[in-house]
């Protein structure tokens, strides 16, 4: 079985020409090449089963572009979403007309602004759009506004929440939205808590300013009293000032919102993460992936009341300034270490998400709300 006369022709006219990037719509059976004279158009007329005469389309292409007419490298598929694809074929691949050949190209390390508008008309999806803004040189480009805009239509119908997440904290990349955008995406957080979870991973100290709250009543004195340390490095005294601001408030008070309507498991795992972060500048040496709430606390109030890791001193030089800060500082050491070891006792036993779930967790998030409380005080 062979192509067409008409098709064998066009194809290769259409490769001689200088092709940068090829799409195959299979269920309408065009073939779209993209060149720097515009969009062309092949109408394929089958001669046999669709299925067998594409293969035959994509033979043709890829003895052409290739060398070898057994279309995409069966050995390169197990690359694609590795990054492992060699930068000088990233061209080559991308006229392939194979969807596995494209995810190739956005994963490469070595990819240029250029390749990524290629790759996007070859193949415009929303896994694609966070593969492309998670590359440096692709998000600092013009062309990451269009792939951010896509996002952001796209996120009422993602219902992956961990995809959803990382779609808000890719779209919140600098300059990439306006300032009305932000505030609509983050208004969606009212009754879909994971699109905050986006906002304190990208931007824990920026969150929406219509929505900011103003920082501890103490937060002046707190800041007076503290600033030699901060001058100084003390990463305690650093970490208390910043939690007392009106940012920190904010933060914590959209942490609390979270942690009361997680909506699955993930959500809450991801909080954790961005909790633990926030404060892991002051995180003690000590505290390892075994921990559970209990323990945690317990090693926190050690800390507080011993003199015995790496922290101890700068702990010691706040507390002498601010004696009546212990219970803040013990705080921020139990939210510094907040992590998947924490939730495993109940998340190993339970696929729970909802109300079901929010109930399994109330031991845990107990404890945690009340460290919120001590430092919103």
């Amino acid at each position: 079985m062979a192509l067409s006369n008409e098709d064998n022709l066009r194809l290769n006219v259409l490769l001689a020409n200088k092709v940068q990037a090829i799409r195959i719509d299979e269920s309408k059976m065009i073939v779209y090449g993209l060149s720097d004279r515009g969009e062309a158009k092949i109408q394929l007329h089958s001669n046999c089963r669709d299925e067998q005469y594409l293969r035959l389309v994509r033979e043709l292409i890829s003895g052409y572009i290739l060398g070898s007419p057994g279309g995409y490298p069966v050995y390169l598929k197990r690359w694609t979403r590795m990054g492992q694809s060699k930068d000088d074929s990233l061209e080559q691949l991308l006229m392939l007309g194979e969807p596995e050949a494209v995810v190739a190209v956005v994963h490469a390390p070595g990819l240029t602004p250029e390749l990524a508008r290629r790759t996007w008309w070859a193949m415009p999806d929303a896994n694609n759009a966070r593969s492309l803004l998670r590359n440096e040189n692709v998000a600092r480009d013009e062309f990451a506004k269009l792939l951010a805009a896509y996002l952001v239509e796209y996120l009422p119908f993602e219902e992956d929440v961990a995809n959803l997440i990382e779609s808000v904290r890719l779209i919140l990349q600098p300059g990439l939205i306006d300032e009305d955008t932000r505030l609509k995406i983050w208004i969606k957080g009212r009754t879909k808590t994971a699109y905050f979870i986006g906002f304190l991973l990208m931007q824990p100290d920026d969150l929406p300013n219509p929505l900011l709250l103003p920082a501890r009543l103490d937060a002046d004195h707190i800041q007076t009293c503290l600033s030699p340390l901060v001058a100084k490095g003390n990463q305690i005294a650093t970490q208390l000032v910043r939690t007392t601001t009106g940012s920190g408030q904010t933060f914590l008070e959209t942490c609390e919102r979270v942690l009361r309507k997680p909506s699955n498991q993930e959500v809450v795992n991801t909080l954790f993460e961005v909790i633990a972060g926030y404060f892991e500048s002051i995180r003690p040496d000590d505290y390892d992936d075994d921990m559970n709430i209990l323990s945690l606390i317990e090693r926190a109030s050690n800390r507080c009341e011993t003199c015995e890791d790496t922290r101890s001193v700068e702990r010691r030089e706040v507390l002498a300034v601010l004696p009546e800060m212990q219970d803040a500082v013990k705080a921020m050491l139990i939210l510094s270490g907040l992590g998947y070891s924490v939730l495993r006792p109940i998340f190993s036993r339970t696929t729970a998400i909802g109300s079901l779930m929010r109930k399994k967790l109330a031991p845990l998030t107990g404890p945690i709300l009340e460290q919120f409380a001590v430092l919103q005080q």
